[in-house]
């Protein structure tokens, strides 16, 4: 019988009650970031008892789930609906806590084999599994819409149209785009705690992109509190101190991701009608709620507020920041070309990223003998969408840039030595 080596032993301690901590820990905070955020935003009163299943289809959502929305307005009317946007504010929340559910077995050590990592991962992956189908199953709700009392009321009622509009989750895709969230969650757990253990062959890795991972989540984590901090001094001096918190609660990283973005000169296109709004301050959402399309950038903003050119600046200083970081965090020998190289993918990644999930679109309208949107409040269009590698290519650059001058300025900062891959100890035969 061949002896358990450690690792072995390792990946048994890992069990699955661990396992079921972790996803309970990921799956709950979200929940409750999700349902105070909603609470806030007023969705408490939603009828039929619908604020769970609401909550339940925020989490959904925040994992990149698939919601499908569906309408019913009686024989003679009809309803459209669509929705995509990602809540990041619970996406983040609940990374984080998956992330150190995750890592907290593997500390207070260097290396781990392969297959304890595996191991580990694939125990929280069945787990989180169950729970990706549980919460599937439960998000899924009809709400009536009132026509109101006038006109429009009135022809509702002669043409037996009573509108309605529902929602339910897309169970495939939840589970599939669910399952590769966790993936990258833990893989870039990994990739960003210095103290978690990596396999020895991957050690020689750790130079190239451990510093420049954590510098990188360590940015779009300060621009979210940088935001907070924001938010809840404007809501201090302003008042709509509900709405400060459900945005916080939501959409808080939706926002500031976007500034970061802007900041650098990328374009985003969108447009706003009807009684949508986005979770933004009043000035984006007069640059968006025009006839035509509308185009969001350092330019357009400026043309209403000269004062968003300071998210240049600030771009610039945390950029600085970042990259001084990143090179205070690697071994000596790494040069600065290298750091700028290193640091100008990890951001171009990250804005890919942020490009990605940032997106938002919303529709609904109402039809009444298949003509047109009767208008009257019910109807309106959203959507918000960048232009993905003209902003990816901006991000670049900077990382270029402002990593070779982060390289510069942390030459005099004592750092660690080259990283030693341990020996492999030898079997005596």
């Amino acid at each position: 019988m061949t002896p358990r080596t450690p690792s072995d032993q390792a990946v048994a301690r890992h069990g699955w009650l661990q396992a079921l901590g972790t996803v309970l820990a990921g799956l709950l905070t979200m929940g409750v970031v999700a349902a105070l955020g909603l609470w806030a935003a007023g969705a408490a009163d939603l009828p039929d008892g619908a604020f769970p299943r609401v909550v339940t289809a925020t989490v959904v959502a925040a994992v990149g789930g698939t919601l499908k929305l569906s309408g019913n307005a009686g024989a003679l009317a009809d309803t459209k609906a669509g929705l995509t946007a990602i809540p990041l504010s619970v996406t983040l929340s609940g990374a984080l806590a998956t992330a150190a559910g995750f890592l907290r077995p593997l500390r207070h050590r260097a290396v781990a084999s392969a297959t304890e990592l595996v191991g580990w991962a694939a125990r929280i992956a069945v787990l989180w599994l169950l729970g990706l189908i549980g919460l599937a199953v439960g998000a899924r709700q009809k709400f009536s819409i009132s026509l109101g009392s006038g006109t429009l009321g009135d022809i509702g009622d002669l043409l037996g149209a009573s509108p309605e509009v529902g929602f339910e989750t897309d169970v495939p895709q939840t589970v599939l785009y669910g399952l590769l969230w966790l993936a990258g969650v833990l893989v870039l757990a990994l990739l960003v705690s210095p103290g978690a253990p990596l396999p020895a062959r991957l050690l020689r890795f750790h130079t190239a992109v451990r510093p420049a991972a954590y510098a990188v989540v360590a940015l779009l984590l300060a621009y979210v509190a940088l935001g907070v901090v924001l938010a809840l001094v404007t809501a201090a001096t302003r008042g709509n101190a509900t709405q400060t918190f459900a945005l916080i609660l939501l959409g808080m990283p939706n926002l500031v991701w976007l500034a970061l973005t802007l900041g650098l000169g990328a374009t985003w296109n969108g447009r706003v009608d009807g009684p949508f709004g986005l979770p933004v301050p009043h000035l984006l959402d007069e640059v968006l709620r025009t006839p035509d399309i509308s185009t969001l950038n350092l330019h357009t903003l400026a043309a209403h507020d000269g004062r968003v050119w300071w998210l240049l600046v600030l771009d610039a200083v945390l950029l600085l920041a970042t990259a001084f970081l990143m090179a205070a965090r690697s071994p000596s020998h790494v040069r600065a070309w290298q750091h700028a190289v290193h640091f100008a993918i990890a951001l171009a990644l990250a804005v890919l990223m942020i490009c990605l999930v940032g997106r938002v679109s919303a529709h609904y309208g109402l039809s009444l003998l298949g003509i047109g949107d009767v208008g009257g409040g019910l109807s309106g269009d959203l959507f918000l969408k960048p232009e993905v590698w003209s902003a990816v290519g901006l991000a670049a650059l900077w990382g270029l840039v402002t990593g070779f001058l982060g390289a510069l300025l942390a030459r005099p900062v004592h750092r660690r030595g080259v990283v030693e891959i341990p020996a492999q100890p030898r079997h005596r035969t």
